[in-house]
């Protein structure tokens, strides 16, 4: 499995998405996953799974040094006090003494930036994650975390798939040396009938998804973290890697409406 190696980190490109999943069937998915192979595992405060993830990991006999796991904190809790208990919280779910990546899960509307940061930076330092990062920043607020603030950010977690535009930030990060973790990668399951994807898949002998999947791997500086709670999908996710895209393949996919945002909740910030 190829890896990201920034910030000292050594994350594997492909990870298991997990929002969504929760109770016994995440804790079978993260079970499955692990036993396939996958050591990425992408989690969160909000998606109330830590726990079923954190028993999954210690029962699966995996080395931690193997792993990769990413938590987030979410955007009502962005106060140095509010974000020390939320990973405090997170590790004490997930059964772990430190997380390799720690991420500001939104921008709040109006929250101090700074000082949320600066307690990033500390948890950093105290050893509680390895590296620290941001998720749904646009490129202004990358900006001011990078450059203004001066914060050691290695990553900004992003919807990011075949039909919608990302260029901008991923230009502005890859400019200062982040890299980019694609959310929904599948586009939340919509490109199973799609016509071009299906098309190149036909071709390869593969499925729309995984050719979706394969044109976020080819990027230099991307994972992706596509949810599957199934076997099946965990599988063919993985097979992804084996589908060799050509330049008639990647101008297809170029040439598709990018404006498929799927998520945009209200206390979303403005989008490039």
């Amino acid at each position: 499995m190829e890896k990201i190696t920034k910030g000292g980190l050594g994350m594997d490109r492909l990870g298991l998405g997990t929002f969504r999943l929760q109770g016994d069937a995440c804790r079978t998915a993260v079970t499955t996953a692990l036993a396939l192979g996958y050591r990425h595992i992408d989690t969160a405060e909000m998606y109330a799974n830590e726990a079923e993830i954190g028993a999954a990991i210690a029962a699966s006999g995996v080395a931690r040094d193997d792993l990769h796991i990413t938590s987030k904190v979410w955007w009502e809790h962005l106060t140095p006090d509010g974000i020390r208990r939320a990973c405090e919280a997170s590790l004490a779910a997930l059964r772990l003494d430190h997380l390799d990546l720690y991420l500001i899960h939104w921008p709040a509307p109006r929250m101090d930036l700074p000082a949320a940061l600066a307690a990033m930076t500390r948890l950093r330092e105290e050893g509680l994650t390895r590296a620290i990062g941001v998720s749904n920043f646009p490129t202004a607020l990358l900006r001011q975390s990078v450059e203004e603030i001066g914060a050691p950010i290695v990553c900004n977690q992003v919807e990011y798939h075949v039909l919608l535009d990302q260029s901008a930030v991923l230009s502005y990060a890859r400019a200062k040396g982040l890299f980019i973790t694609a959310y929904c990668p599948l586009a939340q399951g919509g490109l199973a009938e799609h016509p071009t994807l299906a098309e190149i898949a036909q071709k390869h002998d593969a499925t729309p998804a995984q050719v979706a999947l394969k044109w976020l791997l080819d990027q230099p500086g991307i994972a992706a973290i596509p949810k599957a709670g199934r076997r099946e999908s965990q599988e063919a996710n993985l097979a992804a890697w084996k589908v060799t895209l050509d330049d008639d393949d990647r101008a297809a996919i170029a040439a598709l409406p990018k404006t498929q945002r799927k998520v945009n909740p209200p206390f979303a910030p403005k989008w490039d």
